[in-house]
């Protein structure tokens, strides 16, 4: 039998005083209007303490309380913050030592070579791919390829390998190329190849061999740098799948070996909420110490805003 609905009776509702209640928003925590005059750190300071604004800010204060006690920040990132223009950006964070590591996938060799070597990169695909000519730039071909060949007498990793190539070649915008920036600072910089995924994967002079020998050499490196993360800040920067899985398994192999990493921020920045960033940088490393934030915004906005945040305070 159906249980008999009770009457609602509204006169006898229970209520509190907003007063007593707790509230996660306050006029404390609001948004602070324009001032005449005011500098970068007021600006930050002028966001709102809610959701993304206070997140930007951890982000800013995980980077620079990991400066000042001498602990490691690690940069990996996708080639699309390459394409965006944000190589001056990296650059100054490199050379004022607020970058310590920095890691790339496939494609990110290949614009920042091409910047080096043209001041131009990012061909419009949809233009070409038609006709097949996608990703059939000789020159950029050519010397990746020479450079992966090289770092067979060589025994460099992949990173190197092509930074060192473009410092060699003295190419027109070397000065622009974050690889060449690395080896010229000595500053740790790998490249993680997925076979099949980047143009020169098409040509005929490119050496598969080479290439995973080098991206190998290039892993053991990463995890080198993994194993000192302890305390420090990890940013995963627009690879939604790659780096993401070379950080989880660099991070799984270091604490195997002993290594205790633990106690570091691990941020991901990216347009969209993905799966793989979200669960391999900022869930999982994080979840028995450490701090995880997700960030969502462009590149070209996040990273300057990051930027300047960490140079004004230190």
């Amino acid at each position: 039998m159906i249980q008999k609905r009770p009457e609602i009776d509204f006169s006898k509702l229970s209520t509190y005083s907003i007063y007593d209640r707790q509230s996660k928003v306050s006029l404390k925590d609001f948004a602070s209007p324009y001032t005449k005059g005011g500098d970068f750190s007021d600006f930050l300071n002028s966001l709102p303490n809610q959701l993304g604004a206070s997140d930007l800010r951890k982000v800013i204060d995980s980077i620079v309380t990991a400066i000042k006690n001498e602990h490691t920040v690690m940069l990996a990132m996708g080639a699309h913050v390459i394409k965006v223009g944000l190589n001056p950006i990296l650059i100054q964070l490199l050379e004022k030592g607020i970058i310590h590591a920095v890691a790339l996938n496939g494609a990110g060799i290949i614009h920042d070579t091409e910047l080096a070597m043209a001041g131009k990169t990012s061909e419009d695909v949809s233009a070409v791919l038609g006709d097949g000519q996608f990703g059939m730039a000789r020159e950029t071909a050519e010397f990746i390829c020479d450079a992966i060949q090289t770092s067979v007498e060589s025994s460099s990793g992949l990173g190197v390998s092509i930074g060192q190539a473009i410092l060699d070649a003295n190419l027109p915008y070397a000065d622009q190329s974050l690889l060449a920036t690395c080896v010229r600072l000595n500053i740790p910089v790998t490249v993680h190849v997925a076979i099949g995924t980047d143009i020169i994967h098409m040509h005929h002079g490119f050496n598969p061999e080479a290439a995973g020998k080098a991206s190998y050499k290039d892993f053991n490196t990463f995890s080198s740098v993994v194993a000192t993360l302890t305390k420090g800040v990890y940013l995963n920067v627009g690879s939604a799948v790659v780096l993401p899985e070379v950080f989880l398994k660099a991070l799984t192999l270091t604490r195997n070996l002993g290594f205790p990493v633990h106690s570091f921020t691990a941020v991901n920045l990216d347009f969209i909420r993905q799966y793989r960033p979200l669960t391999n940088v900022v869930n999982r490393p994080t979840q028995s110490n450490g701090v995880g934030i997700n960030l969502i915004g462009h590149h070209e906005i996040l990273l300057p805003l990051i930027a300047w945040g960490v140079m004004d305070a230190i």
